[in-house]
Protein backbone atom coordinates (compact mmCIF):
# COMPACT_ATOMS: atom_id res chain seq x y z
CA UNK A 1 0.00 0.00 0.00
CA UNK A 2 0.87 3.65 -1.10
CA UNK A 3 0.23 6.80 1.14
CA UNK A 4 0.47 9.78 0.04
CA UNK A 5 -1.29 13.45 0.02
CA UNK A 6 -4.16 14.66 -1.93
CA UNK A 7 -3.87 18.14 -2.26
CA UNK A 8 -7.28 19.91 -3.48
CA UNK A 9 -6.78 23.66 -5.06
CA UNK A 10 -10.12 25.39 -4.89
CA UNK A 11 -10.06 27.95 -7.34
CA UNK A 12 -13.37 29.43 -8.12
CA UNK A 13 -17.08 29.21 -9.08
CA UNK A 14 -19.68 30.85 -11.10
CA UNK A 15 -23.12 30.10 -12.35
CA UNK A 16 -24.11 29.53 -8.41
CA UNK A 17 -28.10 30.01 -8.22
CA UNK A 18 -29.36 32.32 -4.96
CA UNK A 19 -31.62 30.34 -2.72
CA UNK A 20 -32.03 33.79 -0.37
CA UNK A 21 -35.37 35.83 -1.40
CA UNK A 22 -33.17 38.93 -0.11
CA UNK A 23 -29.44 39.36 -0.51
CA UNK A 24 -27.00 37.81 -1.92
CA UNK A 25 -25.24 34.21 -1.35
CA UNK A 26 -22.06 33.78 0.81
CA UNK A 27 -20.65 30.48 -0.29
CA UNK A 28 -18.05 28.43 0.81
CA UNK A 29 -17.46 24.49 0.06
CA UNK A 30 -16.53 21.54 2.45
CA UNK A 31 -14.59 19.24 0.79
CA UNK A 32 -14.96 15.73 1.83
CA UNK A 33 -12.69 12.76 1.24
CA UNK A 34 -13.22 9.16 2.45
CA UNK A 35 -14.03 10.62 6.43
CA UNK A 36 -11.22 13.42 5.94
CA UNK A 37 -13.32 17.07 5.56
CA UNK A 38 -12.17 20.96 5.19
CA UNK A 39 -13.96 23.42 4.78
CA UNK A 40 -13.25 26.69 3.05
CA UNK A 41 -13.34 30.23 3.96
CA UNK A 42 -16.65 31.97 3.38
CA UNK A 43 -16.87 33.81 -0.06
CA UNK A 44 -18.74 36.69 1.46
CA UNK A 45 -20.34 39.53 -0.95
CA UNK A 46 -19.12 37.18 -3.87
CA UNK A 47 -22.24 36.15 -4.85
CA UNK A 48 -22.71 33.42 -7.47
CA UNK A 49 -18.95 33.76 -8.40
CA UNK A 50 -16.79 33.36 -5.89
CA UNK A 51 -13.06 33.50 -5.91
CA UNK A 52 -10.99 30.95 -3.03
CA UNK A 53 -7.41 30.12 -3.97
CA UNK A 54 -6.70 27.98 -1.34
CA UNK A 55 -5.38 24.65 -1.20
CA UNK A 56 -6.40 22.15 1.41
CA UNK A 57 -4.58 18.35 2.07
CA UNK A 58 -6.11 15.42 2.39
CA UNK A 59 -4.06 11.61 3.25
CA UNK A 60 -4.42 9.06 0.90
CA UNK A 61 -3.67 5.46 0.96
CA UNK A 62 -3.67 3.35 -2.76
CA UNK A 63 -4.47 0.94 -2.49
CA UNK A 64 -6.83 1.71 -0.12
CA UNK A 65 -9.70 -0.53 2.24
CA UNK A 66 -12.61 0.01 0.04
CA UNK A 67 -12.94 1.25 -3.80
CA UNK A 68 -14.67 4.95 -2.65
CA UNK A 69 -11.85 7.30 -4.13
CA UNK A 70 -13.70 10.33 -4.62
CA UNK A 71 -13.53 14.03 -3.28
CA UNK A 72 -17.31 15.44 -3.18
CA UNK A 73 -17.13 19.11 -2.99
CA UNK A 74 -20.47 20.74 -1.19
CA UNK A 75 -21.14 23.55 -1.88
CA UNK A 76 -22.71 25.72 0.95
CA UNK A 77 -24.55 29.24 1.72
CA UNK A 78 -23.32 30.81 5.13
CA UNK A 79 -26.58 31.87 6.79
CA UNK A 80 -26.56 34.17 9.91
CA UNK A 81 -29.28 33.40 11.06
CA UNK A 82 -30.38 29.96 10.34
CA UNK A 83 -28.96 26.91 9.03
CA UNK A 84 -26.62 27.31 5.97
CA UNK A 85 -28.12 26.12 2.71
CA UNK A 86 -27.04 23.30 0.49
CA UNK A 87 -26.54 24.79 -3.28
CA UNK A 88 -25.27 21.46 -4.54
CA UNK A 89 -22.21 19.57 -4.71
CA UNK A 90 -19.65 18.00 -7.40
CA UNK A 91 -18.11 14.62 -7.23
CA UNK A 92 -14.70 14.07 -8.31
CA UNK A 93 -13.46 9.98 -8.83
CA UNK A 94 -9.83 10.28 -8.47
CA UNK A 95 -8.75 6.39 -8.23
CA UNK A 96 -7.15 7.10 -11.67
CA UNK A 97 -5.09 9.81 -10.36
CA UNK A 98 -4.26 8.06 -7.36
CA UNK A 99 -2.86 5.14 -9.77
CA UNK A 100 -0.79 7.38 -12.10
CA UNK A 101 0.94 9.19 -8.89
CA UNK A 102 2.33 5.67 -7.66
CA UNK A 103 3.38 4.96 -10.95
CA UNK A 104 5.06 7.91 -11.95
CA UNK A 105 6.00 9.10 -8.75
CA UNK A 106 3.23 12.75 -9.10
CA UNK A 107 0.35 12.77 -10.63
CA UNK A 108 -1.85 16.25 -11.01
CA UNK A 109 -5.15 17.30 -12.80
CA UNK A 110 -5.06 21.26 -13.61
CA UNK A 111 -7.61 23.35 -12.59
CA UNK A 112 -10.75 22.96 -14.54
CA UNK A 113 -14.06 23.13 -14.27
CA UNK A 114 -16.60 20.29 -12.76
CA UNK A 115 -20.60 20.70 -13.09
CA UNK A 116 -22.47 21.34 -9.65
CA UNK A 117 -25.82 19.39 -9.11
CA UNK A 118 -28.27 20.50 -6.77
CA UNK A 119 -30.42 18.25 -4.75
CA UNK A 120 -33.20 18.13 -7.47
CA UNK A 121 -30.05 17.19 -9.77
CA UNK A 122 -30.33 20.59 -11.61
CA UNK A 123 -27.18 21.53 -12.86
CA UNK A 124 -26.34 24.51 -10.44
CA UNK A 125 -22.86 26.25 -12.08
CA UNK A 126 -20.12 24.97 -11.88
CA UNK A 127 -16.53 24.72 -9.61
CA UNK A 128 -13.13 25.23 -10.99
CA UNK A 129 -10.51 22.64 -8.88
CA UNK A 130 -7.00 21.49 -9.53
CA UNK A 131 -5.98 18.36 -7.68
CA UNK A 132 -2.60 16.65 -7.19
CA UNK A 133 -1.57 13.44 -5.84
CA UNK A 134 2.18 12.93 -4.51
CA UNK A 135 2.98 9.27 -2.98
CA UNK A 136 5.28 9.55 0.75
CA UNK A 137 7.31 6.99 2.50
CA UNK A 138 5.57 6.61 5.46
CA UNK A 139 7.89 6.65 8.29
CA UNK A 140 6.76 5.60 12.02
CA UNK A 141 8.53 8.33 14.77
CA UNK A 142 5.31 7.82 16.97
CA UNK A 143 7.84 6.89 19.73
CA UNK A 144 10.81 4.53 20.66
CA UNK A 145 9.91 1.04 20.48
CA UNK A 146 10.44 -0.96 23.65
CA UNK A 147 10.29 -4.39 23.57
CA UNK A 148 6.67 -4.23 22.15
CA UNK A 149 5.69 -1.22 23.57
CA UNK A 150 5.84 2.20 22.59
CA UNK A 151 7.05 5.27 24.48
CA UNK A 152 4.65 8.03 24.09
CA UNK A 153 5.79 11.52 23.52
CA UNK A 154 3.54 12.67 26.90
Amino acid sequence: MVVGVIEVKLVSARGLNNTEFLGGIDPYVLIQYKGQERKSTVARGQGSSPVWNETFTFRAEYPGGNDEYKLILKIMDHDTFSADDYLGQSTIYVKELLETGVQDGKAEIHPQKYSIVSSDQSFNGEIKVGISFIPKVESYDAGEDFGGWKESEY
